[in-house]
C-alpha cells in the first residue's frame, strides 16, 4: 500500500476516534477490571463501567437484577458485541424495570460499584457471577437494521445505449439504467434510556 494511502486510513481512523464521545451519564474514571478477572472476588468494591448484551432481567422486591453476557467497550462506552464476550456478570439496580424493555440481546451500559459474587446455574453449572451495584444503567438504541435491494449486480454506468453507436457501446451520455445499490433504514427508536441513581 502506497504511503499516501496510509496516510488516509489514518486520518480516517483519527476522525473517526474523535467523533466518538461518551454519553455524560457513563463519564468518569474507572478501573481496568474486566468481568471476567472480577470472578475472583478480589476486586470487590472497585467503581467499573461494564456493558453488553442482557441475558436475562429479574425484577425482585425493591430492585431489579440484569443479568448480561460481557463484551468490551468501545470508544464511546458502548458495547462491541461483533467481538468476543468477556464472560458474564449480573447488575442491580434499584427500582422496577420492565423485562418487555430490557429485553433479552438489548446492549447497555452500567456504572457501578462491585459488591461480591452471586452463583447462578447455567444449564448444570455453577457460574460466579461478579455482582454489580449499578448507579446508572444506560439502555442503547438498537442498531439500524437495513435492508439492501439490488436492481442490477452487474450494473456498468459506461456501457448501455448510445446516440451514436447505437446498444451496447461506451457512451458518456448514457443515463443509467439500473440504479446502484439501494440502502433502506427500518425504523428505529432513537433515544436511549438512562436510568441514573443519586446523581
Amino acid at each position: 500500500m502506497s504511503s499516501w494511502k496510509l496516510a488516509l486510513v489514518a486520518a480516517g481512523a483519527l476522525t473517526l476516534g474523535a467523533c466518538a464521545t461518551i454519553p455524560k451519564p457513563l463519564e468518569g474514571t474507572y478501573a481496568q477490571v474486566t468481568p471476567q478477572a472480577a470472578r475472583s472476588g478480589a476486586s470487590n468494591t472497585a467503581q467499573v463501567r461494564w456493558g453488553g448484551q442482557i441475558i436475562r432481567t429479574e425484577p425482585e422486591a425493591g430492585h431489579t437484577c440484569f443479568y448480561v453476557l460481557a463484551h468490551p467497550l468501545d470508544a464511546s462506552a458502548r458495547p462491541r458485541v461483533n467481538v468476543s464476550g468477556e464472560g458474564r456478570f449480573v447488575a442491580c439496580h434499584s427500582g422496577f424495570y420492565d423485562p418487555e424493555i430490557f429485553v433479552r440481546g438489548r446492549e447497555v451500559t452500567f456504572t457501578g460499584t462491585l459488591h461480591g459474587i452471586v452463583s447462578e446455574k447455567v444449564g448444570k453449572y455453577d457460574y460466579p457471577y461478579p455482582r454489580l451495584e449499578a448507579n446508572t444503567v444506560y439502555l442503547w438504541p438498537k442498531r439500524p437494521r437495513y435492508t439492501t435491494v439490488y436492481r442490477d449486480p452487474w450494473y456498468d454506468p459506461f456501457w448501455g445505449p448510445s446516440p451514436f453507436w447505437g446498444s451496447g457501446y461506451w457512451s458518456p451520455y448514457y443515463y443509467p439504467y439500473a440504479p446502484r445499490v439501494i440502502v433502506v433504514p427500518q425504523k428505529q427508536r432513537l433515544a436511549p434510556t438512562v436510568i441514573n441513581k443519586g446523581k
